[in-house]
């Protein structure tokens, strides 16, 4: 939802280390009445095999005394106590705990960084911090990502390209972090007078037509998954939603990024930017409020998702001497976040594609998943709520048939929880207790050091 920070230092983003090691460790008596499956070949494959109280999905099924085989990176089988195990695998025993799929958290700014030991405000804090440093600190951020469960983000919108650098040392095992879908800079008006010390260049910015189609290719060539058009005004304490760029730019983003074989996420906090992005056919619209029956019924005949990101607002409310804002700021949030609940109670109960996205930022890592919360408020069930950081979110990135869902061939990203996801969203909000992403263990809470596999650094 942010505007890019305006006195920017240009620097490049790099990194340093993270062990990715992976040891076999304790024995837990698995069941098999079938035949075991062949012994993994000697190398670098790896075999695991964990049992859980029960097995959830935002479809509905559930498995209990579950059991989960990992192939390397990829869920191998699921099934009960009888499932097949392979003799050299790793067993974990994580019977007092329910499995649910990796989450999805599909709007964040990974590297917006609040270092709370000085005593600049956080936004001030960005733009004057160089870059490079900005990118190590990240590190904090995606670690508490991995900490709420989510092991995928889609990042929308950074600067100087960090979160492109930060993708890439997480996938290179650098930085442990979420597997991540980034955007570059986001596109934006022409809002401020260049200055000799403070130009505006490969910033986003884009005024007509061709300037809009130009910065979309530069975002591509650069490396990002996805483009980020801001449609409106709104941005920390600013919740005014004027519409910025026009229908006829908004379209010439979206063709010119679907051109390229890229989907695109359209910001509007007001209900006109939102209905030309619905018109223009964004992917995804994010934060309005207002929107009309009309427009929300082309959303679900053009299948575009909606991301409200009601939780950003209760983030900003409560940390609002922090940030520095106004009590009139203050209000004027929180009555936006209720037009947030209600625009999202209604999408629900009409049909529109709800994703979840946090819209962290700063300190908000680590609290990703609040927003499912709001969501079951909205009138959502506990695994309606699920699917939105689930297979929805899957789908918003293309990626239904490798995440959001436990089933093999799916990335081995798979979470355990205390308690029933189907009946208390409470339990994914609050009870994770170790986390898998991509078959590695990358969170584990668990005392019992026999029986969990080792944590990466």
């Amino acid at each position: 939802m942010l505007s890019s920070p305006r006195s920017l230092r240009l620097g490049r983003a790099a990194l340093l280390l993270a062990c990715t090691a992976i040891c076999v460790v304790t024995v837990l008596q698995l069941r098999a009445t079938a035949a075991p499956l062949p012994t993994a070949p000697a190398g670098p494959d790896r075999w695991v095999a964990m049992r859980f109280a029960r097995l959830v999905e935002a479809n509905g099924r559930v498995i209990r005394d579950a059991v989960i085989v990992v192939h390397n990176d990829r869920i191998h089988s699921v099934g009960g106590p009888e499932t097949p195990v392979p003799p050299v695998a790793a067993l974990v025993d994580l019977s007092r705990l329910t499995a649910i799929p990796g989450l999805i958290d599909v709007h964040t700014h990974m590297s917006y960084y609040w270092d709370q030991r000085e005593t600049a405000r956080p936004w001030e804090q960005l733009a004057n911090r160089p870059s490079a440093v900005t990118v190590f600190m990240a590190q904090e951020n995606a670690r508490r990502t991995l900490g709420t469960g989510v092991t995928t983000v889609r990042d929308l919108g950074s600067f100087d390209y960090m979160d492109i650098a930060i993708r890439d040392l997480i996938q290179r095992g650098f930085m442990n972090g979420p597997r991540m879908f980034v955007s570059g800079y986001g596109l934006q008006i022409t809002d401020e007078v260049p200055q000799r010390q403070r130009p505006l260049q490969d910033s986003g910015r884009a005024d007509g037509v061709a300037e809009v189609m130009r910065v979309v290719r530069q975002q591509v060539a650069a490396g990002a998954d996805w483009i980020k058009m801001y449609g409106s005004t709104g941005s920390g304490d600013d919740v005014s939603g004027q519409q910025t760029f026009t229908y006829e730019e908004m379209k010439a983003a979206v063709d010119a990024a679907h051109s390229l074989g890229k989907r695109i996420a359209i910001h509007s906090y007001g209900a006109s930017g939102a209905r030309d992005a619905v018109r223009a056919g964004a992917d995804s619209v994010e934060h309005a409020v207002d929107l009309d029956d009309a427009t929300m019924q082309e959303m679900i005949r053009r299948r575009i998702f909606y991301v409200p990101t009601i939780d950003h607002n209760r983030y900003y409310i409560e940390n609002a001497a922090g940030f520095g804002y106004t009590a009139e700021a203050v209000e004027r949030m929180k009555s936006f976040l209720a037009r947030n609940l209600q625009t999202t109670r209604r999408a629900h109960q009409l049909g529109v594609r709800i994703a979840m996205g946090s819209d962290a930022v700063m300190t908000m890592f680590g609290q990703n998943t609040r927003e499912l919360g709001w969501f079951v408020q909205a009138g959502m069930s506990p695994l309606s709520a699920l699917a939105t950081a689930t297979t929805a979110a899957a789908t918003l990135l293309g990626k239904e048939k490798a995440l959001g869902s436990l089933a093999p061939g799916y990335l081995a990203d798979i979470v355990a929880i205390d308690g029933d996801p189907t009946t208390d969203i409470r339990s994914v909000i609050h009870g994770v207790r170790w986390v898998m992403k991509g078959g590695i263990v990358v969170v584990s809470q668990l005392n019992d050091e026999k029986n969990r596999l080792r944590v990466m650094d």
